[in-house]
């Protein structure tokens, strides 16, 4: 199981509702404003970014980070907090 953190950056129309149902149903914390943090297995980076691009506009950014190290100051929640 890999841990991945996705960070977003939702510009003109802002509609968060539909990525905050989709990482609720993967189970993601939040970690930080726009960065969540959820566990995956068999998949890449590379896919999950195509994957939720469905769920966010053509001019919003996105970045998904695999990551096998991680630490926390003052955050909304950590990677611990995940079920």
């Amino acid at each position: 199981m890999a841990l991945y953190f996705l960070t977003y950056d939702l510009r003109k129309s802002k509609d968060y509702q539909k990525l905050y149902d989709e990482l609720e149903n993967f189970n993601a914390v939040k970690v930080l404003e726009s960065t969540w943090c959820f566990n995956r297995i068999n998949t890449s980076a590379t896919k999950l970014r195509d994957y939720f691009r469905s769920f966010i506009d053509e001019d919003d950014g996105i970045l998904i980070d695999e990551s096998n190290s991680w630490a926390t100051f003052k955050t909304d929640s950590s990677p611990n907090d995940l079920k």
